[in-house]
């Protein structure tokens, strides 16, 4: 994923909410939209921001949309952000 799509999903206040939510793990889309608070046409926009920069995943169970942090994206992102800082790798 672009690290601008990263840096864009990680700004909003309300996304970061949604994250910090699925940090307790996979939970469905109608749990977590009420544990962020949210209409489930809000939640699902705010979902798909994340879904586009590749912060999370969804899995479908019979009837029901589930959704697990994938953080794996986020190295890019450090890795940037340290070279940002002038943080060098220390390489042996």
């Amino acid at each position: 994923m672009a690290l601008h799509e990263v840096l864009s999903a990680l700004a909003d206040e309300t996304r970061r909410a949604v994250l910090q939510k699925l940090r307790e793990g996979k939970i469905s889309s109608g749990d977590l939209a009420d544990a962020v608070g949210l209409s489930p046409q809000a939640l699902s926009y705010h979902l798909a921001k994340l879904k586009k920069a590749g912060l999370i995943y969804e899995t479908k169970e019979k009837n029901f949309i589930y959704y697990e942090l994938d953080l794996t994206v986020l190295d890019e992102a450090i890795v940037w952000i340290s070279t940002l800082k002038g943080e060098k790798n220390d390489e042996k």
